[in-house]
């Protein structure tokens, strides 16, 4: 999801740099980002928790090692890149997720949260890493609020695994002549609180009222399932979120026949796994652990899967954002 450095974390849903940088497949295969109300393991507990066994096992803190477990927050309504189906968490970033446990020899265990407080989750140590389309920033990065520029909270590190631009989307046949964010003056626009689409339409709206236009109306939601519901009622004339998951919705929302992508998407950016800034033994583990399914196969397997290949990582990188 790409957002911001106050909790969803404001801008991955964040922001990011240009439009058009990755265009990932809109031929998504795809299947499938609240305070815990459930968890889940990924993976078969048997193949993933080899404990020592595992090629990366000793590189994790003893602390890890000991639970041989990855406690991991996430805003599981996130459909392609995180969703449930079938009463299990699927998608992505359990799938890549799973496969870092196997190179690692723990189990991993997706606990849902909103996206704006999973990274306050991470400070207090409910989690262990935040993985959620959550858009590797420089504000994230040093826990500076996006928008007054201050420093509010402790920044993350981040280890980046997907990149993802954003896209607006709007009814089918329907497209209020919005043919991208500058046509958004004095029309209604719905956000998952927190994200990057939430900052890019708050300083369209500031762009809009300098130039003597109207400002945006702005509706932000807890999760894009709700923003997608106060679409379809027509309650407002455009959704914005990360393209993957703008894709999904227009691909699959009333068999294809609810939506449609209007203009190109911007913002190109990596998503990345927030880890504590105190936490750098996990968080190169998890480096090595990307490193090793990029080269193994795994990593390309799974964005093959759900048809997101061309926002694929070629590298591992820490803290890539911008």
């Amino acid at each position: 999801m790409t957002a911001s450095t106050t909790p969803r974390p404001t801008a991955a849903r964040s922001r990011l740099a240009a439009a058009g940088a990755i265009a990932v497949a809109g031929t998504l295969l795809l299947t499938g980002c609240g305070d815990q109300r459930d968890k889940t393991t990924t993976g078969n507990g048997a193949e993933s928790a080899r404990g020592s066994d595992a090629p990366l096992y000793g590189k994790l803190p003893k602390r890890i090692q000991d639970s041989k477990l990855l406690k991991v927050g996430s805003d599981i309504a996130y459909p392609p890149v995180e969703f449930k189906k079938d009463g299990k968490t699927v998608g992505i970033d359990p799938d890549i997720a799973a496969a870092l446990g196997k190179q690692l020899g723990v189990k991993v265990e997706f606990n849902n949260g909103t996206f704006d407080a999973l990274l306050t989750g991470l400070r207090s140590k409910r989690y262990d890493i935040a993985m959620s389309a959550m858009t590797d920033t420089k504000d994230r990065q040093e826990g500076i609020d996006p928008k007054t520029k201050k420093k509010v909270a402790e920044g993350v590190d981040f280890v980046d695994y997907f990149n993802a631009g954003v896209s607006i989307y709007t009814k089918k046949g329907d497209t209020k002549d919005i043919k991208g964010w500058e046509d958004l003056c004095g029309k209604k626009i719905a956000v998952q609180r927190g994200t990057v689409s939430h900052d890019l339409a708050k300083s369209q709206s500031e762009k809009c009222e300098k130039d003597d236009k109207d400002a945006i109306g702005i509706e932000a939601f807890d999760t894009d399932l709700e923003a997608q519901t106060r679409l379809k009622a027509s309650g407002v004339d455009a959704v914005s979120s990360d393209f993957p998951v703008a894709a999904y919705a227009v691909k699959t929302s009333g068999g294809g026949n609810d939506f449609e992508t209007v203009g190109e998407q911007v913002e190109a950016a990596p998503y990345g796994i927030a880890v504590s800034k105190e936490n750098t033994q996990l968080r190169d583990a998890l480096r090595e652990a990307l490193e090793a399914i990029i080269k193994n196969g795994e990593y390309e397997k799974v964005v093959k899967t759900w048809g997101v290949d061309a926002g694929a990582v070629k590298e591992a990188k820490i803290n890539g954002g911008s």
